[in-house]
């Protein structure tokens, strides 16, 4: 939300609500005075808080915005270096585990084989005996 709008809307509140409250008092002329310098002093007032609180708010964001442009390089490259650093780290135990796999593929070929072996086998057996 942008303050300019916010502040020219809160102004035409303000000065609609003093109007209404002008043609509705039952006050006399001097009390009306008074009473309108009376809240006109404390509406300058709380425009001047609102607009101290709209500069500490932008130099809020700015400091947030300038601490993001400044960290956030930083972090990537953090993070680049933590996954090149993993990388390297695994890189023993992926090859260790690629070695076993190839181990566990060529156990699996022969047991295949010694069952096609059997099998085989076992026909011949039982066709010498059925002849």
């Amino acid at each position: 939300m942008k303050a300019k709008p916010f502040l020219v809307g809160l102004a035409a509140g303000i000065v609609g609500g003093a109007a209404a409250i002008l043609f509705s008092t039952p006050q006399s002329g001097q009390d009306l005075r008074t009473t309108l310098c009376t809240n006109f002093s404390t509406t300058k007032e709380k425009m001047s808080d609102v607009r101290q609180q709209t500069k500490v708010v932008n130099q809020s964001i700015q400091t947030f915005t300038n601490e993001a442009k400044n960290n956030i390089p930083k972090i990537i490259t953090d993070l680049k270096q933590s996954i090149t650093t993993f990388t390297q780290e695994i890189e023993p135990t992926k090859n260790n585990l690629q070695q076993d796999l190839e181990a566990l593929q060529k156990s699996i070929s022969e047991i295949e084989q010694n069952i096609a072996q059997f099998t085989e086998t076992k026909k011949k057996t039982q066709k010498t005996i059925s002849n």
